[in-house]
């Protein structure tokens, strides 16, 4: 009798899955979560470090809810993707707040979550309760695209219906929580997105992109787009306390609801803007070297300006949500990473 697909993939977690992950230790509804948001669109390697942080800070999910969420971002700094923060938080206070404080255990009621898609919602249900759900996260699609030779891109609708199809199919009815883990191991430590060890892989005797000789042509790529540049100045102004003007950046946009510094846009003359803006005497105006960051689709040219004030004037500068901080000890704010980058050089003498 032929082994199963399932049964397969059960046989090699008993040998090679991961169990030491921090979040597959007193697995929660509520931890699984926070690793799942985080684990969006980035990997395990880098996720582990925040993960303690976010636990140690936020043990509970009354802890999280009741938090203010400079202190969610703060821990989310340079993490990227922070619209997962504010919906991780605003999550947690409907929870809290307006479901009386236990996780949700019914995936509809889940779903109704910001930031919460069937793949998460399945990946929290399964591998906290067992309850038996599929899950399509990025490195299933790519093993069930080879396994079955799918050579179109996993983001087309078709296809993403096609995967999920082939998801539930393969999914068992008991021992949901291995097989989902094991099919996420297999997918970030077999079969890789670059260099797939085909012979590690228990499902290489019916892998259709294996057979095929070419198991990189498998799944197809993402059609190609003009990767786009867009030019902003940081206005970093600094009074004589040694304390640097920062500002909360709307929700929406880049580095939602993070503090960052005021910006001059490039259309507009710096000169004309300090005019502007500032009303306090200036000793010293410094043109910064440029930074480039990089965001998925696009990349931000970032023109740094430093401004001393001759005064330690705390005035506000352009109307918005505004705090002054210290340099060398600024406070517990989400900062993205260019800006703290820029703040820690500043606290160092280096610019």
């Amino acid at each position: 009798m032929s082994i199963s697909f399932s049964q397969k993939v059960l046989s090699w977690f008993d040998l090679h899955g991961r169990r030491d992950l921090p979040w597959q230790h007193d697995r929660t509804p509520y931890r699984v979560w926070v690793s799942e948001i985080m684990l969006q669109q980035t990997q395990v390697i880098t996720v582990i470090a925040y993960y303690k942080r976010f636990i140690q800070r936020f043990p509970t999910l009354a802890d999280l809810a009741s938090s203010p969420a400079d202190d969610v971002l703060h821990l989310w700094s340079g993490l990227g993707y922070y619209a997962r923060a504010r919906n991780l938080h605003d999550s947690a206070k409907i929870i809290f707040f307006q479901w009386g404080g236990a996780f949700p255990k019914d995936i509809n009621r889940l779903l109704q979550l910001p930031g919460i898609g069937r793949s998460t919602a399945g990946a929290i249900l399964s591998l906290s309760l067992d309850q038996r759900h599929p899950i399509l996260d990025g490195n299933i699609k790519r093993v069930l695209s080879r396994y079955h030779a799918i050579d179109e891109w996993p983001g087309k609708s078709s296809v993403a219906n096609q995967l999920w199809l082939f998801a539930d199919k393969y999914t068992p009815n008991s021992n949901v929580a291995k097989y989902n883990q094991a099919m996420m191991d297999i997918g970030s430590t077999v079969c890789t997105h670059k260099d797939p060890n085909c012979q590690r892989c228990p499902l290489i005797d019916d892998c259709e992109g294996y057979n095929t000789g070419a198991p990189l042509r498998f799944p197809g790529r993402k059609p190609k787009r003009k990767r786009n540049c867009q030019t902003t100045r940081f206005m970093i102004i600094v009074n004589q306390n040694k304390e640097v003007l920062l500002e909360r950046r709307p929700n929406s946009g880049i580095w939602g609801g993070l503090w960052s510094f005021p910006e001059c846009p490039v259309s507009k003359n710096v000169d004309d803007w300090i005019k502007l803006y500032i009303k306090d005497k200036i000793s010293q105006l410094i043109r910064l070297p440029k930074l480039k960051h990089q965001f998925t689709h696009f990349e931000l040219f970032i023109e740094p300006y430093l401004i001393f004030l001759a005064t330690i004037s705390k005035k506000s500068i352009t109307g918005g949500q505004e705090a002054w901080v210290s340099v060398r000890e600024p406070k517990a704010l989400g900062l993205a990473a260019p800006v703290s980058r820029l703040l820690n050089e500043l606290a160092h003498d280096k610019v």
